[in-house]
C-alpha cells in the first residue's frame, strides 16, 4: 500500500509507555498489539476494546461554495447531509477510477473530511485542482484534531462510566459534541451493523488523559493487527490495498459510497453507464483459505483458469481454530459462495461477507 512519510500520533508515547509493540500503519506510527492479538481481537468482537486512530487525517473545507463544490467531487450525497450528519465517499478519476475514499460531515458552518493520512497529500493535489473559481477553503487541520474509538458490546457501558449520554439506539454516522472533563470532544458511532464502535474527536493534547479514563472504565487496549483481523473476519476493503486506482466503484460492492440520483460529479458519467448497462464483470468477494495466508496477488484457478485474485489475507481466529480468511475479486460466473477455487496448491471456498463464525463472540 502506498504511504506518506511515517508519522507518530499524537497517542505514541503513551502507546509506547504502555508496552505496545509500534509499527507504521496507514502512513503513522501506532500500536500494532499488546502482546495478544488474538485476545485484542476477542475484545473488539465480544467486550470493549480501545484503539488509537491517529493515524487519520482531519480536513475542513469553509466558503460559501463548500457544500456544492463537495457534492460535486464525491460520489455520495453531500448537498442534503443534515447538519451534524455524516457519509462514506469515493473521490474517482474522469475515468471513473477510484482515487481515494473518505467520510465528509456537515458540521454547520463547515464540512469535515476524514480519510486516512496516507491518502491525504493525494487528495488535498486533488482539491486543490478543481477549485477554480470556487468559494472554498481547504485546511488541514490534522495536528490539531485526533481521535480514538471503543468498539464491541460494552462500549455503551464504558462510555457512560465516563458520563457521556448516548442513546441505545444512536443513528450512525451522526455527531454529538459534548464536553468531558471539561474537555471539547466530538463522539460518532461507525455505520457498521457488524460492531458498535464509537469515534471520540478532540485536541491532540488532551487523548492521552482520556485514553487512560477510558482504560480506567475498563476498556481493553488494541492494536492494529486486531483491527485488521476484525477487517477481514467483516468484509471491509481497505483503499491502497483492496481498492486501487484501477477499479470503478461497483465493482467493490460498496454501494454505500453511492448515490444515484444526487446530479453530476466527477466521475459520475462512467459511473452512470456502468449501472445502465450492468457492464461488471467482477466484484468484490471474501474467501476461506485451506492453507496460509498468501500473498496479495495471488491468483484464483478454476479449472486451470485465472477467475481473480487475493488482495488481502490473514490467520483469524475463530471458535473452531484459526482460519485464514481473505479479500479479493472472483469473475461473476466463479464468484457464488461456496464455490471452491483453486490458490497455489489450496483450496479458496468463496464466502458471505461478513464471516459470521469469525465475528461469533
Amino acid at each position: 500500500m502506498p504511504q506518506t512519510s511515517q508519522s507518530a500520533t499524537a497517542l505514541h508515547d503513551r502507546l509506547l509507555a504502555s508496552g505496545a509493540e509500534m509499527a507504521e500503519y496507514c502512513g503513522a506510527e501506532t500500536a500494532r498489539s499488546f502482546g495478544d492479538p488474538k485476545a485484542e481481537y476477542r475484545d473488539l468482537i465480544s467486550g470493549c476494546a480501545l484503539y488509537d486512530l491517529g493515524w487519520r487525517a482531519k480536513i475542513v473545507l469553509t466558503g460559501g461554495d463548500r457544500t456544492r463544490w463537495a457534492n460535486g467531487m464525491v460520489t455520495n450525497n453531500i448537498r442534503d447531509l443534515a447538519e451534524g450528519r455524516g457519509n462514506y465517499n469515493f473521490v474517482l478519476s474522469a475515468q471513473g477510477r477510484i482515487q481515494g475514499d473518505l467520510y465528509i460531515y456537515n458540521l454547520g458552518d463547515h464540512l469535515l473530511v476524514d480519510t486516512e493520512l496516507w491518502q491525504k497529500p493525494r487528495l488535498l493535489e486533488i482539491f486543490d485542482k478543481y477549485i477554480i473559481m470556487d468559494d472554498v477553503e481547504v485546511t488541514d487541520i490534522s495536528d490539531k484534531l485526533t481521535a480514538l474509538a471503543v468498539q464491541g458490546p460494552k462500549s455503551l457501558e464504558v462510555l457512560r462510566k465516563l458520563g457521556l449520554t448516548i442513546a441505545d439506539d444512536v443513528e450512525p454516522l451522526k455527531v454529538a459534541q459534548m464536553v468531558w472533563d471539561g474537555i471539547g470532544i466530538s463522539v460518532t458511532r461507525m455505520a457498521s451493523d457488524i460492531a458498535m464502535t464509537f469515534e471520540i474527536w478532540l485536541a491532540p493534547q488532551n487523548v492521552a488523559k482520556l485514553w487512560d479514563a477510558l482504560v480506567a472504565a475498563g476498556a481493553k487496549p488494541a492494536g492494529t493487527d486486531a483491527l485488521e483481523m476484525f477487517r477481514l473476519a467483516a468484509g471491509v476493503p481497505k483503499y491502497g490495498q483492496d481498492i486501487t486506482e484501477k477499479h470503478i466503484p461497483q465493482e467493490t460492492e460498496q454501494f454505500h459510497a453511492l448515490n444515484f440520483a444526487k446530479g453530476c460529479y466527477l466521475g459520475q458519467e462512467i459511473v452512470e453507464r456502468v449501472r445502465s448497462r450492468g457492464a461488471v464483470h467482477r466484484h468484490f468477494a471474501g474467501f476461506s483459505i485451506s492453507g496460509p495466508a498468501p500473498q496479495p496477488g495471488a491468483e484464483l484457478q478454476q479449472d486451470g483458469n485465472r477467475v481473480g485474485e487475493i488482495t488481502s489475507a490473514r490467520a483469524v481466529p475463530t471458535k473452531q481454530g484459526d482460519q485464514t480468511l481473505a479479500l479479493g475479486y472472483v469473475r461473476n460466473e466463479s464468484g457464488e459462495p461456496g464455490t471452491v477455487l483453486q490458490l497455489d496448491g489450496h483450496e479458496a471456498r468463496v464466502i458471505s461477507i461478513p464471516h459470521k463464525e469469525a465475528l461469533q463472540s
